[in-house]
C-alpha cells in the first residue's frame, strides 16, 4: 500500500489517495451515523461508494507486485529467488496485519476479545493472495499479463461456488481466509482483484513511456466494456448459479469494480500529467502514506477515543466529522513526510512558498 521508490509513478499515489479519501468518509459515516438516518440518501451512497477502497488497495498492491517480479527478473535474479521475494513481501503484508489487530485489541482492553486478534482483514487478504500468486514470478512478464489475469477471473467465476460449499465442519479462521463473508476479506472473491492488478502492472512494466498514453485509453475502454458488460449479466433473471449473492460474490460485481479501477487509473493519470510537475497535491499525499492513514484512522474512527459520538450524530454533524478525520489524516501523513525527509519542508509547504506573491518593490524618495 505505500512505495517509497523515488521514480514511483505518480497516478497510483493518487489513486491510493482517492481510496483513502473514500475510504475516510465511508468508515466516518459508518461510525457516527444514527441507526435511524442510515436508510438516508447521504448515508447510503457514502456506503456504496466506500467498497471501492478496498478493490483499489488489493488492485494496487497486485500493481507494485507485479514491479517487485518484473524489477527483479531484469536484475537477472534466478527465478527462484524471484518466488522468495514475492513470499517475503506477502510476510511482511502478514506481519503489518498481526501488528494491527495487536494493537487495536490492546486499545480495546479489557472491553476486547482475544478473537479480534485473528480476524481476517484486508491487509490479511493481501498477505494470502500475494502468496498465492508468488509462483507467478517463474514467468516471464508477458506470460504473467495472461497468467494473472486468467487466475483473476477464475477466482472470480469460483467465489459463489466456494459460498456453496459446507462450511459447518472447517475451522472458522480458514473459512474467514478463504469464503465469502460480509465480515471478512475472503480470498474469494477479494483475491481476484490483486490477480487483476498483477496482470495490469505487468502489462505496464512492457509499456514504453511513449506507449502509456495509448494503454490509458485503452485502459478506459476496457473498464466501460467491464462495467456494460457486468451490469449485463448480473442483471440477467437466470444464472449459471445455484445461489450467488450479488453483492458478496457475484462475478458480475467484480467486473463492474474492475471496469470502475481501469476508469480511475485513465483519469488519474490524465490528471497528474496535466498538472505542473512540481505540483502538490493533497489527494496525492494521502496516496503516499496509505497505511499509517488506514492504520491510524481506524483506531481513530472504530477505537474508544470518540464513544460518545458512535451511532449518535446526525448528518450534517457526521458530514463535518468526516472533514476534520480527512484534514486529520492529511496533517499526519505531511507530517510523516516531513520526518522522511530529514526535516525538509513537506510539499505542502514548498508549494504554498511558490505561489506567494513578491513583496512590493520600493521606489526612490519613498
Amino acid at each position: 500500500m505505500q512505495s517509497s521508490s523515488n521514480s514511483r509513478l505518480l497516478y497510483l499515489d493518487w489513486m491510493r489517495g482517492l481510496a483513502a479519501l473514500i475510504m475516510l468518509v465511508g468508515h466516518t459515516f459508518h461510525s457516527f451515523t444514527r441507526i435511524d438516518l442510515r436508510d438516508s440518501g447521504p448515508y447510503m451512497l457514502s456506503q456504496f461508494i466506500g467498497g471501492m477502497p478496498p478493490a483499489i488497495f488489493l488492485f494496487l498492491t497486485g500493481v507494485t507486485l507485479a514491479f517487485l517480479m518484473d524489477g527483479r527478473q531484469r536484475k537477472g535474479l534466478p527465478p527462484a529467488a524471484c518466488v522468495a521475494e514475492a513470499l517475503r513481501r506477502a510476510g511482511y503484508l502478514l506481519a503489518i496485519a498481526f501488528l494491527f489487530r495487536l494493537q487495536l485489541w490492546l486499545f480495546g482492553l479489557p472491553k476486547s476479545p482475544w478473537t479480534d486478534l485473528l480476524r481476517v482483514d484486508i491487509l490479511n487478504s493481501m498477505a494470502l493472495a500475494a502468496a498465492v500468486m508468488g509462483p507467478l514470478a517463474l514467468l516471464r512478464t508477458a506470460q504473467r499479463v495472461r497468467a494473472a489475469a486468467a487466475l483473476g477471473l477464475g477466482i472470480a467465476v469460483a467465489a459463489p461456488l466456494v459460498s456453496q460449499l459446507d462450511w459447518s465442519m472447517a475451522p472458522a479462521l480458514l473459512k474467514a481466509y478463504l469464503a465469502p463473508d460480509y465480515a471478512s476479506f475472503g480470498f474469494f472473491p477479494w483475491a481476484a482483484f490483486l490477480a487483476f492488478g498483477l496482470s495490469a502492472g505487468s502489462l505496464v512494466r512492457l509499456s514504453r513511456p511513449e506507449q502509456m498514453e495509448r494503454t490509458m485509453q485503452w485502459a478506459a475502454l476496457t473498464g466501460t466494456g467491464l462495467i456494460a458488460g457486468g451490469n449485463f449479466f448480473g442483471s440477467l433473471p437466470y444464472s449459471l448459479y445455484i445461489k450467488s449473492d450479488f453483492w458478496l460474490d457475484s462475478p458480475a460485481l467484480i467486473l463492474i469494480k474492475l471496469g470502475v479501477i481501469f476508469w480511475l487509473a485513465a483519469f488519474a493519470y490524465l490528471w497528474t500529467h496535466a498538472a505542473p510537475a512540481a505540483s502538490w497535491s493533497w489527494i496525492r499525499q494521502l496516496g503516499t502514506t496509505s497505511l499509517l492513514v488506514y492504520w491510524a484512522h481506524v483506531e481513530l474512527v472504530y477505537g474508544r477515543w470518540f464513544w460518545a459520538w458512535k451511532e449518535n450524530l446526525t448528518l450534517a454533524q457526521v458530514a463535518i466529522a468526516s472533514l476534520a478525520v480527512v484534514a486529520l489524516m492529511l496533517a499526519l501523513s505531511t507530517a510523516k513526510t516531513w520526518w522522511q525527509n530529514n526535516g525538509a519542508p513537506p510539499a505542502a509547504v514548498q508549494w504554498l512558498m511558490a505561489r506567494r506573491l513578491p513583496a512590493p518593490r520600493r521606489v526612490s524618495g519613498d
